[in-house]
């Protein structure tokens, strides 16, 4: 199975068998959109759901938030042979991984949720919120998704013993 891995601010349009996109999300979200009859699918990431009214965004920085993103996604499942009413999706990430940076994540999440109501667009599974990483991994074709929880924390290191050294032994330098 080839593999398509996307960052933040990106976005894979497939409509082939045997593809999976994937991605790694903490407070960002991805949506996973898919059109059933036409077998066309896509997958974003993007790091904030829209600009603040007084703030000014350069055109490189547009496919960083959730109203561009998901604009360019279904018009380019649209160019696909995609159509816009048969569109249904899964959205997954929205996490708080660090405490006390604000509702970053949450604030995502909600945007991702409103545009799919008001896009009037059907949303299959939902995996938003929490506090932790997810791995999402995605089936365009197919329109199938998993979405797996990474650890909230590392593993402890595990201590490594050093070997004495053996007494009575002579050592001889030179």
């Amino acid at each position: 199975m080839r593999r398509v891995s996307i960052v933040q601010g990106e976005n894979a349009i497939l409509g082939e068998p045997n593809v999976v996109i994937s991605t790694l999300l903490g407070s960002c979200v991805a949506a996973c959109l898919y059109d059933p009859v036409a077998k066309v699918g896509g997958m974003n990431h993007f790091l904030l759901g829209e600009p603040g009214a007084d703030q000014t965004v350069a055109k490189s920085d547009m496919s960083r938030y959730g109203i561009h993103a998901m604009e360019l996604l279904i018009n380019g499942m649209m160019a696909k042979g995609a159509v816009r009413n048969r569109l249904q999706a899964h959205l997954y990430g929205g996490a708080t991984i660090v405490q006390g940076l604000g509702a970053i994540g949450a604030s995502n999440a909600a945007f991702a949720k409103r545009f799919m109501e008001a896009e009037g667009i059907s949303v299959g599974h939902c995996d938003l919120g929490g506090r932790s990483a997810r791995k999402i991994e995605f089936m365009p074709y197919d329109g199938r998704s998993r979405c797996t929880h990474v650890a909230e924390r590392v593993p402890e290191p595990v201590p490594v013993s050093i070997p004495r050294p053996v007494d009575g032994g002579d050592l001889e330098l030179f």
